[in-house]
Formats: structure tokens, C-alpha cells, sequence
């Protein structure tokens, strides 16, 4: 049954809709274009495996003002993050930094202490999807050791 529905697809039956070439001016087109597709994480190690319970997916669009930092946190679940506006800094707790700007994609990475900085003055406004379960939070605050 899958396949028959699959066949259109696969004939090409629907190319037209899907083609980024507009014959017609008139018409609208669908255009496709994948941001991530990936099995890793932003620093290179593979994505965990997901847990063994009933998925919970959650989307939020996230603002933070410029020159905010964000606190040492984790997040205990896969997720990916699209930059829509500004600059983001990402450092993780051994020292490396990635910096992520508009229209960057990529998986964030899981269990790893890091941190966030906006660097200049436009504020960021990231899309940022959750692959978790009901009983794991999103993000998890690291307190500071005191020495």
C-alpha cells in the first residue's frame, strides 16, 4: 500500500511542483531545501542514540538580546538549532568555539557543559527543535564550582 502511494513520486508525476525551474510565472513552485541532515554532533561525535520511551518533539523560537551571555548548560536530549538572525559564539567546557550566524544549521550538541554568547549588537533569534521524552528537561543549568 505504501508503494502505491509512493508510485506518483516515483513516476515523476509531481516533479513540476517540486523542480526549483518555474515555467510559468504564474505558478507557484515548491521549493526544497535541506538545512541539516546529519548523524553527528556540532562538535563531530556521533548523536546518542534516542531513549526508550514515546518521543516528545518540541520547537521554540528563542531571542536573546545582544551582548547576552548564556550560563555553563547541557541538554540531555538531541537537538537541532537554526540561526534566523545574528551571531551566536558557542563555547564548550574544554575551550573550543564555534560561531554560528544567520541561516546556519546544526545539532547541538548532548551532555557537553556549554556556553553562549551573542556577539554584536543584533539580537539572536534561533528556531531550535527538541528530540526528547516527557520526563527529560530541554536544558539543564550548570552551577559554577566555587574554588
Amino acid at each position: 500500500m505504501k508503494l502505491l502511494l509512493l508510485l506518483p513520486f516515483l513516476l515523476g508525476f509531481y516533479q513540476p511542483l517540486l523542480s526549483e525551474e518555474n515555467h510559468d510565472n504564474n505558478k507557484s513552485v515548491v521549493l526544497v531545501k535541506t538545512l541539516l541532515k546529519s548523524t553527528t554532533q556540532r562538535n563531530g561525535d556521533l548523536l546518542p542514540k534516542y531513549p526508550r520511551s514515546y518521543p516528545e518533539i518540541t520547537i521554540l523560537k528563542i531571542t536573546i538580546p545582544p551582548n547576552t551571555v548564556l550560563p555553563p548548560h547541557t541538554h540531555p536530549v538531541i537537538n537541532s538549532a537554526v540561526i534566523l538572525e545574528g551571531t551566536l559564539e558557542l563555547t564548550d567546557k574544554d575551550g573550543t568555539k564555534q560561531i554560528f550566524k544567520k541561516d546556519d544549521a546544526f545539532n547541538e550538541v548532548v551532555n557537553i557543559i556549554h556556553s553562549a554568547k551573542v556577539i554584536g549588537e543584533t539580537p539572536v533569534e534561533v528556531i531550535v527543535f527538541y528530540a526528547g521524552t516527557k520526563k527529560l528537561p530541554l536544558t539543564i543549568f550548570n552551577n559554577l564550582q566555587k574554588k
